[in-house]
């Protein structure tokens, strides 16, 4: 009895380990969905100026368009490990400095073109 138990007990275990796989997945699609979000409402925005209908949206086309690449690099480099060492604990300095990477470009990207747009339309 105790042996099942055991046996139970270390199946959940590992059933709790991290997938790194997953994880990035998840982080790459919420990470895009901010970035577009940001985009839309922020840069897009800046963008908007009388005369110009079309140009914004045609901006926001081409600014996630260029983001997904990116993206699926990141993803790419984790979708690829073996089963062993998408559960590797070790991994997970390698993951964290991907994660911070993925986000900074997710939010720092939207509020740098913003601010480059601002000022392109200030001159002009």
């Amino acid at each position: 009895m105790t042996n099942a138990l055991h046996e139970e007990n270390g199946h959940e275990a590992s059933a709790h380990k991290r997938d790194w796989r997953k994880l990035m997945s998840d982080n790459v699609a919420y990470a895009l969905l901010v970035y577009t979000a940001l985009t839309i409402f922020v840069t897009v925005q800046a963008m908007k100026t009388e005369g110009m209908s079309i140009l914004p949206y045609l901006a926001l086309v081409v600014l996630v368009a260029a983001i997904i690449p990116a993206c699926r690099a990141f993803e790419r480099r984790w979708r690829d490990l073996d089963d062993t060492a998408a559960h590797d604990p070790a991994l997970s300095p390698a993951f964290r400095r991907d994660q911070i990477v993925l986000w900074l470009l997710a939010i720092g990207l939207p509020i740098l073109l913003t601010g480059l747009f601002k000022l392109a339309f200030a001159i002009i």
